[in-house]
């Protein structure tokens, strides 16, 4: 099978050489805007948002890109197509799209003189991503409120989608001290209302309305936009408001959603039963309307994708879980 080639300013180079200075800014300030989309039947889900989220950050940080949004979507396809046969038959793409500042001013001789933006684009296989997630698609996850609070937008703007992540690190590690693997953060803002987990959106339904935290200290996903859009399809009353913790542990139901497993039933708030324990039927219906929208039964891919990768499932460390050293 051949290598993956990753984008690097218009060359294509291997994976495994694929770097940036260590005097740029990305690693000095944790500069970087970043993006990442995933396909459905090898067909990339509304890319050209993601892309668009992509320069709304740029715009924000000032990052001086010449490069134009159709200018990145033609390079991600590019991209795609030359990492086709380095990808089985059944695999989906997953793009991961950076983009840095490049290297700070006063180390510009490092390299020449030469001061420039860097995008960097790669692709891998989704199934990294969700295979390890499958078994929590029928256990449902555990939310739990770490100690670790979330960044407020006067202090770091979450809907800028940015490498400063720490306080997501964080929290994951303060989850992980509970005894239980279904744990996932949810992350309170500074005045005690639910915010987001760590790289994903949440709802919560009582009495038959779908409700979520205001747009004002998360990142406005995308899957959290399409999900709304579907329920009010549905005939749901969706809220966009302040919710604490005694909202989400009286709900009727929960889920998190996220461009890399797109709805994850939540079951237990805090050591809290929802319901009956398991994915309610309101839920049910938002991942059946989403199978509808990509074309296929995600959930019955990633599980494809376990058996296909041989794990055991959800040990150690991912995306949502991190596990330190103990």
């Amino acid at each position: 099978m051949s290598e993956r080639l990753v984008y690097i300013n218009g060359d294509f180079v291997p994976e495994k050489e694929a770097k940036v200075s260590i005097f740029d800014s990305a690693l000095m300030f944790g500069d970087m805007i970043f993006d990442m989309t995933r396909s459905f039947n090898k067909k990339q889900f509304v890319l050209s948002e993601h892309i668009d989220r992509i320069y709304a950050g740029v715009k924000m940080l000032k990052i001086p890109l010449e490069m134009t949004p159709k200018q990145m979507e033609e390079a991600v396809y590019e991209t795609i197509e030359k990492n086709k046969p380095a990808f089985n038959e059944n695999d989906e793409y997953r793009v991961m799209i950076d983009v840095t500042r490049g290297l700070l001013s006063m180390y510009a001789n490092v390299l020449g003189g030469k001061v420039e933006p860097i995008v960097l684009i790669s692709v891998f296989p989704v199934k990294w991503t969700v295979s390890a997630l499958a078994p929590l698609y029928d256990t449902g996850v555990h939310a739990v409120f770490p100690s670790q609070r979330m960044i407020p937008a006067d202090l770091l703007d979450p809907k800028i989608k940015n490498r400063s992540r720490i306080h997501y690190l964080m929290a994951n590690l303060d989850v992980a001290m509970v005894d239980d693997p279904t744990a996932w953060a949810l992350l309170l803002d500074p005045d005690g209302f639910i915010a987001e987990g760590t790289g994903s959106n949440f709802f919560l339904v009582k009495d038959g309305k779908l409700l979520t935290p205001e747009p004002r200290n998360i990142l406005r996903g995308i899957r959290r936009k399409y999900t709304m859009q579907i329920a009010r399809e549905m005939d749901l009353e969706v809220v966009e408001c302040n919710l604490n913790k005694y909202d989400a542990i009286n709900a009727d139901e929960a889920f998190f959603t996220s461009t890399a497993f797109t709805l994850m039933p939540c079951v237990k708030v805090q050591g809290n039963q929802l319901g009956d324990g398991k994915a309610g039927p309101i839920t049910k219906k938002l991942i059946t309307a989403w199978n509808e929208l990509v074309g296929l039964d995600y959930i019955a891919q990633a599980r494809e994708y376990l058996n296909e990768m041989g794990s055991d499932g959800y040990k150690g460390t991912t995306m949502y879980r991190f596990v330190g050293k103990k």
